[in-house]
């Protein structure tokens, strides 16, 4: 048995959960906060047997699309200004960030 842990754009997270869903795959939603942009994410626990991991890598990979999004730098509150860019910044937002752990034992009670 495999746990997924899934970080993706909180954009991606209904389309996810529902093809998740529809695939047969229980899964955990919880909110969490990117440490780069400190925008929201969602965080996804997937428990699964191992020889449906690729299956759920793939649900994965078609329902979380990267993108380019304009942010606005947070100013720098008592840091060096000198790297501060006063202006919004396009960087790449998105995608998922996944990792697959082996998983000893699972209970349900």
């Amino acid at each position: 048995m495999k746990l997924i842990l899934t970080v993706i754009q909180d954009k991606d997270s209904n389309k996810l959960l529902n093809a998740l869903v529809e695939n047969n795959f229980r899964a955990t939603k919880l909110a969490s906060t990117g440490g780069f942009l400190k925008s929201g994410n969602t965080t996804f626990m997937i428990g699964t047997e191992d020889i449906r991991v690729e299956k759920a890598l793939q649900i994965i990979k078609d329902n979380c699309q990267s993108r380019d999004q304009l942010v606005a730098p947070v100013s720098p509150m008592g840091g060096n200004a000198d790297s501060y860019v006063p202006y919004p910044v396009e960087v790449e937002v998105g995608g998922a960030t996944v990792f697959v752990l082996p998983v000893e034992q699972f209970k349900q009670f």
